[in-house]
């Protein structure tokens, strides 16, 4: 079922609750179309009552990476065209680093890093061929830092920021634009107790992490961040011509980000005679092609 180029079709990962949501949302108030997925389909009836057509419900969970084409054909079928993929779906998890299992580390990868490949890799073509698009990658503030009890969380995050900087410079040349999100706590389920991993506990630590525990958990249902604010920035940072690769999302993140990289710039210039002592004497700078 084709319909006119001037409609815009997203496709959004998670899009049953949350930012996805917000996002969902937002686009179909403004008469655009949408595929949404979610592990549950029966969470989209709101939205398949009020939308009709213009929103295609399919349910599948961001680790099947092999189902991530099928969902990317249907979309085709279903609009035409794709013009906004948003990689949303993912969970959060809490444990040290002993206490998570292997696992359970890997799911995390399966979540952010994976699947958002997964997906990445079978619209592209489909971008590549248009010479435009836009790929708006979830990360969270922690995908530029970390504490204690959030490192497997933050494991995904960072992959995931890592492989997308690469991929921003790789389709660039196509007319398709990368923008990785960087939340901070946001009133969606993210906190929930039936929504966020725990890991088995060790006592050993809980006087180094107890206290993150707690704040993880009581933090469901107050978070400082809206998500239909937080959509409307999104929307309006893809129609920005200058928008920037990373975007920080809620007052929180802007405060943590600005520490952390003043703090990582303030290292590299303290100790940057040592790290450079450590190339053979009267070498040229290293040529690059980046």
């Amino acid at each position: 079922m084709a319909t006119t180029n001037d409609i815009k079709t997203w496709i959004i990962t998670g899009a049953s609750s949350g930012l996805g949501l917000a996002l969902a949302e937002a686009a179909l108030r403004a008469g655009e179309q949408v595929v949404g997925t979610a592990r549950r389909v029966d969470r989209f009836d709101a939205l398949k009552a009020r939308y009709g057509d213009r929103f295609v419900a399919v349910e599948h969970d961001v680790r099947d990476t092999s189902a991530a084409a099928a969902v990317v054909r249907r979309a085709l079928y279903m609009f035409g065209r794709i013009n906004v993929l948003v990689n949303n779906a993912g969970a959060g998890q809490v444990g040290a680093a002993e206490e998570i299992t292997d696992r359970e580390l890997r799911d995390m990868l399966e979540q952010h890093l994976f699947g958002p490949a997964a997906y990445v890799r079978a619209v592209l073509p489909h971008m590549r061929e248009g010479r435009s698009g836009a790929i708006v990658q979830m990360s969270s503030q922690g995908g530029r830092m970390s504490f204690p009890a959030v490192g497997s969380y933050s494991a995904g995050k960072f992959a995931l920021e890592g492989w997308s900087e690469a991929l921003a410079g790789e389709v660039a040349p196509f007319g398709i634009r990368v923008l990785i999100v960087e939340p901070s706590r946001f009133r969606t389920e993210f906190n929930a107790s039936d929504v966020l991993n725990t890991a088995d506990q060790n006592a050993s630590y809980d006087e180094v992490i107890g206290a993150v525990r707690t704040n993880m958990a009581e933090a469901d249902g107050i978070q400082e961040g809206d998500p239909d604010r937080a959509a409307t920035v999104i929307r309006d940072m893809l129609d920005t011509a200058d928008a920037p690769l990373r975007l920080p999302l809620g007052a929180e993140a802007v405060r943590n980000l600005t520490r952390v990289y003043q703090r990582a710039l303030d290292d590299v210039q303290k100790w940057a005679s040592m790290s450079e002592s450590a190339d053979f004497p009267g070498m040229p700078p290293a040529a690059r092609a980046f």
